[in-house]
């Protein structure tokens, strides 16, 4: 097979949605079919001991919530499927963000007795923001549900997308029959034996029994009709584009949907494309040269070796044991020797890979988040990755002053994850954790615990607006309670304001010092 051929077969996406619309739950019945689980874990069945096979955090399994993207790979129907989990708390949203700049597709889940909420607005902005193809999966339709119409009428009110609907309910809750398959021409029964599942449609839309007589049935052809004449007409140029989205209708938890559904989907999504790099150069993911980006970083996926996993996304090239990479950053050589491919926290040594795959470069401190590699002479940057400046506050110390070694160990490893930022007192010293969320400290209070013995007072200095401002200019004097004057990590010098109205405050007083969101 050529570079050109494997990087065809390859199809990488994310998956996002509000909490509890069915993510994860999806994620598993797709790996179900690509024969990698026997069994689907749900957020439910924790009681039982049985996880979400993408939620591999201990506090995943405890709270049953997904807070860190994870990554999966199968093969189906020919096709490479690579998946990236994607947190769906709000706290965890620049985790997703990074994620949704490292594949060619997204999945978008939605309650269909909700609709769209509040995350899945937020998420989808940047997914449009990106023009890239968005599939729709209504969810719970094993549950009663809105109309279909006011749902997909809302993907365009609220979203600004057309949809297209590619199957079609046959009730819902209660009352669901099954689905009317609009792309394949069969009607999908509900819970009915692999053999005598699918029935095919007459010439005339119609299907013989047993559904030929129900009042349903005939409801249902009867908004199909509708759909057909003023409904949008696929149009997969469209779609690529970003534009429309191909909308199907289902239950992950039933497994009701979801084959046809993923089988479409590795029809319709595109392959790997090109990007941009080094500003203005477009980089073709067929170049012979390997290059790749590194989009997230992740400790002790496995706790016994206490090892970190640099996740990197091949944009060009093919991957090979032993290869050797230049590290953009610092102009610095590296020999590939160690890499895997995931399933969740599931791993194993990976010897090729090509543009589209995600692979996992054991890293022993050489990789940040963003980071460039490649191959060969000519030098390749891709685009910086999304950042949040954070805006809640908390003091951070090791409780037991014996243990500061693990305590230094864990703050320095978790914090270049990138979930949460480092910051120290300019005089003092002291430890100061920034992050967008509250989520994110109770999860790096139990990570410390669990994960390098090390427990941690945490004492909330509560909402801060972090402006950076240039060394030139500093003049300590200009700290005071209501701008604390910190240092972020890399040594740069920050005030985190009080609020705005004490940065307006200090604008007036110090008009030629120049304050950044971002360095």
């Amino acid at each position: 097979m050529t570079l050109q051929e494997e990087v065809n077969s390859r199809r990488t996406f994310a998956i996002i949605s509000h909490p509890d619309a069915g993510k994860t739950t999806i994620t598993e019945q797709m790996l179900l079919f690509g024969g990698v689980i026997r069994n689907a874990g749900t957020v439910k069945a924790r009681k039982t001991g049985n996880y979400a096979t993408s939620d591999w955090m201990e506090i995943e399994k405890q709270r049953g919530i997904s807070v860190t993207s994870s990554v999966m790979q199968f093969e189906f129907e020919g096709k490479r499927i690579n998946i990236l989990d994607t947190p769906g708390h709000e706290d965890f949203s620049e985790d997703t963000y990074r994620t949704l700049m490292a594949v060619d597709a997204a999945v978008m889940v939605i309650d269909s007795a909700k609709g769209i909420e509040p995350q899945t607005r937020k998420l989808f902005k940047v997914v449009k923001q990106r023009g890239i193809p968005i599939f729709t999966f209504m969810n719970k339709l094993d549950r009663d549900g809105r109309e279909p119409l006011d749902l997909i009428a809302e993907l365009e009110n609220l979203l600004g997308i057309e949809g297209v609907a590619m199957n079609w309910p046959i009730g819902s809750g209660q009352t669901l029959k099954g689905l009317y398959d609009l792309t394949n021409n069969r009607v999908e029964l509900y819970r009915k034996d692999e053999a005598d599942r699918f029935i095919p449609l007459n010439d005339d839309g119609s299907v013989d029994n047993p559904l030929a007589d129900d009042p349903q049935f005939k409801d249902t052809l009867d908004e199909i009709d509708l759909i057909k004449g003023a409904g949008n007409e696929f149009d997969r140029e469209l779609v690529l584009a970003g534009e429309q989205t191909p909308v199907f209708f289902g239950s992950a938890l039933t497994n009701f949907g979801v084959e046809t559904f993923l089988q479409s989907f590795v029809d319709l999504a595109p392959a790997p494309s090109k990007h941009v790099v080094n500003e203005d150069e477009e980089l073709a993911p067929d170049n012979e040269e390997f290059s790749g980006f590194v989009f997230k970083i992740q400790a002790n996926m496995n706790p016994q070796h206490r090892d970190r996993i640099a996740f990197v996304r091949i944009c060009s090239g093919k991957f090979t044991k032993g290869i050797d990479v230049t590290l953009e950053r610092t102009g610095k050589t590296l020999r590939l020797n160690n890499a895997t491919e995931f399933m969740s926290s599931s791993r194993m040594q990976v010897s090729e890979a090509v543009a589209g795959d995600i692979v996992g470069l054991y890293d022993t401190g050489n990789f940040q988040i963003g980071d460039s590699i490649y191959s060969g002479k000519h030098a390749v940057k891709f685009a910086p990755l999304p950042e949040f400046t954070p805006e809640l506050f908390v003091r951070v110390s090791a409780k037991n002053v014996m243990k500061q070694k693990s305590f230094h160990k864990g703050i320095t490893q978790l914090v270049q994850e990138g979930a949460i930022q480092l910051y120290q007192n300019w005089q003092t010293e002291e430890y100061i954790l920034g992050a967008v969320g509250q989520l994110q400290f109770e999860v790096f209070k139990f990570r410390m615990q669990n994960e390098y013995n090390s427990e941690v007072e945490m004492t909330s200095i509560g909402h801060r607006v972090a402006r950076w401002i240039d060394p030139k200019d500093l003049d300590l004097s200009m700290s005071s309670q209501r701008n604390l004057l910190v240092k972020d990590r890399f040594g740069n010098p920050l005030f985190l304001f009080e609020n705005e109205y004490a940065e307006r405050f200090f604008k007036d007083k110090y008009p030629d010092v120049k304050l950044t969101e971002k360095l």
